[in-house]
Formats: C-alpha cells, sequence, structure tokens
C-alpha cells in the first residue's frame, strides 16, 4: 500500500540548515491545506473536520515557530505568518457557513 515511499530519495531532500527544515515543514504544511475544498462542504461532519483540520494546521505551524525560535528567519516568519493569516481566512469561511446562506445536513 505505501510501496510509492521506497522510491524516494531521503537524502536528497534532507534539509542542511535547521531553517531549511522549518521552511520545508511550513511548505509541507500548506500542500495539505492545499487540498481542502471548503466548497465541498455539505454537511456538519464536514464543517467539523474542516474546522479540526485547520485548527490542527494553526498549531502545527505555531509550533514551528517555537521549536525554530533560534533559528528564525525572515523566510520562516513571513510563511508561518502567511500561512496563519490563510488558516484564519479559511476558518471564517467555514464558520461563516453555520448561520450563512449555505444550509447544511
Amino acid at each position: 500500500m505505501f510501496s510509492a515511499f521506497n522510491s524516494i530519495d531521503y537524502h536528497s531532500i534532507r534539509a542542511s540548515t535547521p531553517a531549511e527544515t522549518a521552511v520545508k515543514r511550513l511548505n509541507g504544511i500548506g500542500e495539505v491545506l492545499s487540498g481542502l475544498d471548503i466548497t465541498a462542504i455539505h454537511t456538519q461532519d464536514e464543517m467539523a473536520r474542516a474546522l479540526w483540520t485547520l485548527d490542527t494546521a494553526d498549531k502545527c505551524v505555531r509550533l514551528i515557530l517555537t521549536e525554530f525560535r533560534s533559528e528564525r528567519t525572515t523566510d520562516i516568519v513571513r510563511k508561518a505568518n502567511s500561512l496563519i493569516d490563510l488558516i484564519e481566512a479559511a476558518r471564517d469561511e467555514v464558520s461563516g457557513y453555520r448561520g450563512g446562506s449555505r444550509v447544511l445536513s
């Protein structure tokens, strides 16, 4: 089932500095969130799952900022703040479905 992971060359993708590690982790969170389709939310369960995903991503970004406190670069802070802003906007949009024009079953 996970055979696709056998071909990954982990040595070539290994970060050489802590800052690179932080950026790669932030990029990974962004990739995961890019798969979140807010327009496909139709039920309360889907809304709860989307909010849980967004809350978890937010906590992960903040954890990365804490973990790499001494290695923070402008790039790390910029990427983290951008993700946090996008997460908050998406969360507001998802939360708006509660009383908005969308009917959730």
